[in-house]
């Protein structure tokens, strides 16, 4: 990776490897980055958001994929490494995709404009697929955007984390009657993610509504929308996530 000889650097350092993983997290700044790699001449391999932002398996550098760890945020501007498995899969999803008769009586010309993971959620949204998954009529689109989480806690194995001001972003937050749902949607054939783009938004809602909060994931595949509902076992938990169905449509215009 780009980034390996910069988490290279941090990692000898500051002597992460030494860390007795299996007593508590390595906790690491933003500051003790930049301070690590201040000398590297590449953004890349020095700009703290990006040497920080390792959404899938494929982003983790090399002295953290060879020692079983992982990065996350813990407060704005601090981080901790964790030893476990931080991400999960996103299987594939068998058989012919669902033809989806739309609910809107009339063509969106706007909604073919672009090529963008919004625009497409956007559409399966005002075509009513999100409802239609969800069983669920009264969902209207209530969050989008950035945001900082409560404060709260939760494990990674044997390990106790605490969270306070993460920023996080949700694609598109839609809230009925009994739920909310909360969507984070990809355009790219994703094969794996990092758990905490559900987990924490899912923490943050559940700290402020009553009602059960639903992860989704969504992907637009071709002329396919695909969509997979995700549960926490335990709220408390981030490794407890589970796959709870999937479906894949293709949307039609009524005739």
């Amino acid at each position: 990776m780009a980034n390996g000889n910069s988490w290279k650097k941090i990692f000898d350092d500051y002597k992460i490897l030494d860390h007795d993983f299996s007593n508590a997290p390595f906790p690491l700044s933003a500051a003790q980055i930049k301070k690590s790699v201040q000398r590297f001449k590449k953004t890349g391999e020095k700009e703290v958001r990006i040497l920080c932002k390792i959404d899938s398996r494929e982003d983790l550098p090399e002295v953290m994929r060879e020692s079983g760890l992982f990065l996350m945020p813990v407060k704005n501007g601090n981080y901790v490494i964790v030893q476990g498995e931080g991400f999960m899969d996103i299987p594939d999803i068998a058989g012919e995709p669902e033809d989806y008769p739309t609910k809107l009586d009339f063509k969106l010309d706007t909604s073919v404009v672009g090529n963008s993971e919004m625009q497409h959620l956007d559409f399966a949204y005002a075509s009513s697929l999100i409802r239609t998954f969800m069983d669920d009529p009264s969902l209207v689109l209530t969050i989008r955007g950035r945001k900082y989480t409560p404060a709260f806690s939760y494990k990674i194995g044997n390990a106790t984390l605490e969270a306070s001001s993460v920023q996080t972003e949700v694609d598109a937050g839609y809230e009925g009657r009994e739920q909310v749902v909360l969507v984070e949607a990809k355009n790219s054939s994703t094969k794996n993610t990092i758990i905490r783009q559900l987990y924490y938004p899912y923490r943050q809602w559940s700290e402020h509504t009553s009602k059960k909060v639903v992860p989704l994931f969504f992907e637009k595949r071709g002329d396919q929308y695909w969509v997979w509902q995700y549960e926490f076992t335990n709220k408390n938990d981030y490794s407890s996530v589970r796959l709870v169905r999937s479906k894949k449509y293709r949307i039609v215009e009524q005739k």
